[in-house]
């Protein structure tokens, strides 16, 4: 008989694959699709009276699955629970467990930080029991978010509008959001001015740039036009000398690994991908990829994680590395370490490549764009934080005129270091621009070429982006790593916070909802309470505090808010304010109000029910109609596809799928088109008169039917059905036919 097959459950097929290809015959491995047992959707489904006993019942959907599971556990003489490791891993591992009836002896528990034969066959080597303490704080979270779900969200279906909802993460991230807008809104805009001097050694050499210091040594700020004139009259009458010199060498050490919420910034900055988007990537690279020669691999380790702790083995193979591939001086004479900081769970290393030498080069092939370009990063971000320091020559200048200071600096690579394999995004307010300085020494004059002064105005903060909420988020200590992509996700899909462009604004709701949560449920949206609560979290999965306690501690204040504010908006109903527009009404002149329909945003008349006047929202698109020369207008069907045509309609009867961009066609200078799509895509000519043009059949899209060519298509389809049909059949006929001859020959040739 053969020997049982001990079990494996994972969380996912395409990681199931790869781990059975490791384990070998002896083990069978099978995915739980994630959660198979959770509280019931249409309740709240925890007894608070009874110690907030949960209510857990098994997920409808995945009957089947379960059945299948269950004989498979049964049969099995081991099963080993190998959901991701966190804290929901750990949690989905003891669903699972109490789901399938296992006794403890027969309950493994397994993590696997990365997805290598290594790792996965010393993880099933080295089983433990289920971690109580880490399902506690995951019980504990999910409780309370069901807790202050269920009870603020019919509130606010009541006082608002219905299918809102309330969140104890999505709430604070709105709020910081509305709070950075009001924060636009109060800002006063302030006069100042910058003044450039423009000097030279002699008159046939380029001017470099000098800024505006200060006067007599000390720094001044010029705040009107005045004030610049005067400074402009005093230089243009004496000369201009160097003062000061310096020259220094500065060094730029590289920025540590990956965690969550750093890859999530840089995915965003770098490679515009949305945090959801990068989490959903990253776990592919993760849990294993069909690699050339190696078979399926996990490229990267575990990508939820705040820890920076890199394992020694890892540190080693970067270094050998780096000597090997880039000589001995890009390599430090120590490894780096880098501190986590405070309150970070280290559960998990930092995000990186699981073998430093698959390049990204070596695995291209093997690897969608969006895989490659996310793997490229990480891996140039992990093999950069162990490699030597950058060196730079700093110069700095200082020429005076009339007793009146201008700086200038200049900055050249001496070595690049770790910029010879990754430099980190930097956000729009932190680059900065330098000129290259001519050789000077003190004591030198110099020619004033000219004078430029410039006003400015100083700037409200900026809005947040994806990028920026979470590294807020993150200082603020508000979610954890698994909760930034969904909570951003969350608050937008509800229509609390729009993107405009990158960056995120509250919308007229957005701020309804969390003025209301500011008034009855401070708590729940202070930034501080928040934070306490992680930390309070924290301490249940160490063991330091019970989780019902937790529970108890929160519901008592929670519960008085409650009440308090259900008494306080007793028969009161809050209006949402339209979103006036800049259109105006074409039948009677009013504004327009942007609407929201079945099908997306639109403009509706202010004057409804009077005027009933509806029109799409008009979204100018770069460059011009490649056919009259005309706008192009980003437009959506009824279905909701967006499409792309001339603003002349059905005059002109240009009309596209593709994507106008701001570019050119070198060859006929009519605007060039991209496929729709993420990513940086090469742009193409549409112009069928141009030498570059491109076909449609070669721009990687489907054609599309029309549907005289989709009948005439179905037509033949039918036609060569019926002929196949036709051709079966009578080549059954032939062989009855052929079989009943031979039957009737046989008894005469025996005979």
């Amino acid at each position: 008989m053969a020997k049982a097959k001990e079990l494996v459950i994972v969380e996912s097929p395409s990681k199931a694959k790869t781990i059975e290809k490791y384990l070998g015959s002896d083990y069978r491995v099978t995915a739980s699709m994630g959660h198979l047992r959770d509280l019931p959707k249409s309740e709240l489904g925890v007894d608070i009276e009874h110690g907030f006993a949960p209510k857990y019942i098994a997920v409808k959907e995945k009957k089947e699955l379960i059945d299948e599971l269950k004989a498979a556990s049964q049969k099995a003489p081991v099963v080993y629970l190998a959901t991701d490791p966190d804290r929901e891993g750990e949690a989905i591992s003891w669903h699972l467990k109490e789901l399938l009836n296992l006794p403890d002896e027969k309950a493994k528990r397994v993590t696997f930080n990365e997805i290598t034969k290594k790792v996965v066959t010393d993880s099933i080597q080295h089983p433990r029991s289920i971690d109580q303490d880490l399902v506690d704080a995951q019980q504990a979270r999910r409780i309370l978010d069901r807790i202050v779900g269920y009870e603020i969200s019919p509130l606010l279906w009541k006082k608002v509008k219905r299918g809102l909802s309330a969140g104890r993460v999505q709430s604070v991230a709105t709020r910081m959001v509305v709070d950075r807008e009001e924060e636009i809104r109060r800002f006063e805009s302030r006069e100042y001015w910058l003044l450039d001097a423009f000097l030279k050694r002699s008159p046939d050499e380029d001017s470099f740039r000098a800024r505006f210091y200060g006067v007599d040594g000390k720094k001044r700020e010029l705040n009107t036009e005045d004030e610049v004139k005067e400074i402009c009259k005093t230089v243009s009458r004496h000369p201009f000398a160097v003062t000061s010199v310096k020259k220094t060498e500065k060094q730029r050490s590289p920025s540590p690994p990956f965690i969550t919420s750093t890859l999530q910034q840089e995915a965003s900055r770098r490679l515009n991908m949305t945090p959801r988007r990068t989490m959903a990537v990253a776990q592919q690279l993760y849990e294993g990829i069909e690699i050339t020669g190696r078979g399926s691999i996990g490229l990267i380790s575990y990508m939820r994680t705040d820890s920076l702790r890199l394992s020694d083995e890892a540190v080693a193979a970067a270094r050998s590395f780096i000597t090997d591939s880039y000589g001995a001086a890009y390599c430090p004479p120590k490894p780096r370490v880098y501190k986590t900081k405070a309150g970070a769970q280290d559960a998990h290393e930092a995000i990186r490549p699981t073998d430093v030498t698959l390049t990204p080069e070596l695995v291209k092939k093997d690897l969608t764009q969006e895989q490659y370009r996310l793997y490229r990063i990480i891996w140039g971000r992990f093999t950069a934080c162990q490699m030597a320091n950058a060196v730079y020559d700093n110069i700095s200048v200082e020429v005076e005129s009339g007793g009146c200071q201008f700086r200038a600096g200049s900055s050249s690579l001496k070595f690049p270091g770790y910029t010879a394999v990754y430099e980190e995004a930097a956000d729009d307010d932190q680059k900065q621009n330098e000129s290259r300085l001519p050789e000077l020494k003190e004591g030198q004059t110099l020619l004033l070429d000219k004078t430029v002064p410039e006003q400015q105005f100083t700037q409200p903060p900026a809005r947040y982006t994806e990028a920026t909420l979470i590294r807020a988020m993150e200082e603020k200590g508000i979610g954890r790593p698994s909760t930034y992509a969904p909570t951003i996700s969350t608050i937008t899909s509800h229509d609390y916070v729009i993107k405009e462009g990158k960056y995120l604004r509250p919308t007229p709701l957005g701020e309804v909802v969390t003025k209301l949560m500011t008034e009855h449920f401070s708590d729940i949206v202070d930034l501080k309470f928040t934070n306490h609560m992680e930390a309070r979290l924290d301490e249940i999965e160490s063991g330091k505090s019970g989780w019902q306690d937790v529970l108890t501690e929160f519901y008592e204040g929670f519960d008085a808010e409650m009440k308090a504010a259900e008494a306080a908006m007793d028969g009161q109903r809050i209006k949402v304010p339209d979103i006036v527009s800049d259109e105006i009404c074409d039948v009677c002149g009013k504004p327009m109000l942007i609407k929201k329909g079945r099908f997306g945003n639109f403009l509706g008349c202010s004057g409804f029910p009077e005027c009933t006047f509806t029109k799409p929202i008009v979204v100018e698109m770069p460059g011009s109609c490649p056919k009259c020369g005309s706008k192009i207008l980003k437009r959506s069907s009824k279905k909701g596809y967006v499409f792309y045509a001339c603003e002349r309609g059905t005059d002109c009867g240009f009309i596209t799928w593709d994507v106008p961009t701001k570019n050119v066609c070198p060859e006929c200078g009519k605007t060039m088109f991209k496929r729709s799509g993420r990513g940086p895509l090469k742009s193409f000519c549409i112009n069928e008169a141009c030498p570059a043009f491109v076909p449609e059949e070669k721009r990687r899209y489907p054609k599309k039917e029309t549907a005289a060519s989709a009948d005439s298509d179905a037509k033949t389809k039918k036609t060569a059905k019926s002929a196949a049909k036709k051709t079966t059949a009578k080549k059954t006929a032939a062989k009855k036919s052929t079989a009943k001859k031979t039957a009737s020959k046989k008894p005469k040739e025996e005979s």
